[in-house]
């Protein structure tokens, strides 16, 4: 990358404006419902709440609890708001995060330093997660030289407890569980989970990124969801992003432990440097009041009531989808019961069909094993779902023609 020089006379604000958006012009589409990953899109009464509450609080900084004590408040509530929806019992805690990647490495740490102080573990430790974890596990992993020990999963695409179960030792300090996984939207069994992390003495991790704050509503509004989180025995940290199905400005995601006792293996404190004591509980030091403010009024704002609307229509969407896709020939991968899912096809390249998507402006994802067209709704794919069937079974025709190619990779960068 060649610098650029700064300019030596600052512009004004209404070119800067224009140019942003001008800059804007070729980004995925997501306003108009065409974008299935990275935007969550609640409506927007919803983006107004986000916005005017971020910047209500947008420079004031959540390092220092002395000087806003408001923010502090304002985490406490909205972690407390999420215990209570993931069943925490009483001595639970947690903190807001800057995301899911955030979350997940400060459970590591935790998980690591507790097995430095509660258990000998006479190798290098190790982490035991199924294939489908999130990459988030590997980065904590290569950050703090912990051992990833990936195990396939099985033909119903769930973390495969017996091989899990073979793969832990007495190096190994956390095992990884998904509610759901990204890749296919589906919730590994966590009370078999927990009960191999009781039966072993090792600390387990639920990743409910995406499902935290769409599963408890789901299940209010009468679906089966199995337990996936404090309610089972064995789980002793969750993640769960306020910026996904919580429908908050990003970035904000929460980490929550079962007890005080286990947080506090993450917090870092540090009293040796001129500066005077600093104590961080999550990986940044600054912290963005705005996405703290954010999340406690969206949070209020919807209420379970709110909430629950959204999240039926994810569920109405995800389900028009999965009627349309079968009856165009498309097979899903296992019995999606949240907001994400992938189909593949016997017949067609499903990585062709995903180009001619794209051009025809929807901007979703992949999933590569198997090969499979993957999305991730929200509330407001509930009034496009006819128009997404219509382009694919048009896309279709033109991969059938053989019309178009297929990409090479599918990859998130």
């Amino acid at each position: 990358m060649i610098p650029t020089k700064m300019s030596d006379v600052g512009q004004s604000w209404d070119s800067l404006k224009e140019e942003m958006i001008r800059r804007g012009h070729d980004d995925a589409k997501w306003r108009e419902g065409k974008t299935a990953v990275y935007v969550f899109n609640a409506g927007e009464d919803v983006s107004r709440v986000q916005r005017e509450a971020y910047t209500l609080y947008m420079s004031e900084n959540g390092l220092g609890p002395l000087a806003f004590p408001s923010l502090k408040q304002m985490e406490e509530e909205v972690v407390s708001i999420a215990l209570h929806l993931l069943h925490g019992p009483e001595e639970s805690t947690g903190n807001i995060t800057s995301g899911g990647t955030d979350s997940i490495t400060m459970a590591v740490k935790a998980a690591r330093d507790f097995a430095r102080e509660e258990r000998n573990t006479p190798g290098q430790p190790n982490v035991v997660m199924p294939h489908s974890a999130h990459p988030a596990f590997d980065k904590a992993c290569h950050m703090m030289g912990l051992e990833k020990r990936r195990i396939k999963v099985g033909k119903d695409f769930l973390a495969d407890v017996g091989e899990m179960s073979q793969a832990c030792d007495e190096n190994t300090i956390l095992i990884v569980g998904s509610a759901p996984s990204f890749p296919y939207g589906l919730s590994d069994n966590i009370t078999a989970l927990g009960e191999l992390a009781e039966s072993r003495g090792i600390w387990l991790h639920v990743d409910a990124c995406v499902g935290g704050y769409i599963a408890p509503f789901v299940r209010m509004n009468g679906v089966d969801i199995a337990p996936f989180d404090f309610e089972v025995a064995g789980v002793y940290s969750i993640s769960a992003d306020l910026h996904k199905y919580g429908y908050c400005a990003k970035g904000a995601s929460t980490v929550l432990y079962r007890s005080g006792e286990l947080q506090k293996h993450m917090v870092f404190d540090c009293a040796d440097w001129p500066g005077g004591r600093m104590i961080t509980p999550t990986l940044a030091g600054t912290r963005p009041g705005g996405a703290i403010s954010a999340a406690w009024a969206v949070m209020n704002y919807l209420g379970i009531e709110g909430y629950r609307e959204k999240q039926k229509q994810v569920t109405e969407a995800r389900q028009i989808i999965e009627a349309g896709v079968k009856s165009l020939g498309f097979e899903l991968l296992g019995r999606p019961q949240l907001g994400i899912m992938a189909f593949t096809h016997s017949k067609l390249d499903v990585f062709a069909i995903y180009r001619q998507m794209y051009k025809q402006g929807w901007f979703t994802s992949l999933t590569t094993e198997p090969k499979a067209l993957h999305l991730m709704l929200s509330p407001f794919h509930r009034t496009v779902t006819e128009t997404y069937l219509s382009d694919l079974s048009a896309a279709m025709k033109i991969v059938e023609a053989g019309e178009i190619e297929s990409i090479g990779e599918a990859r998130y960068s």
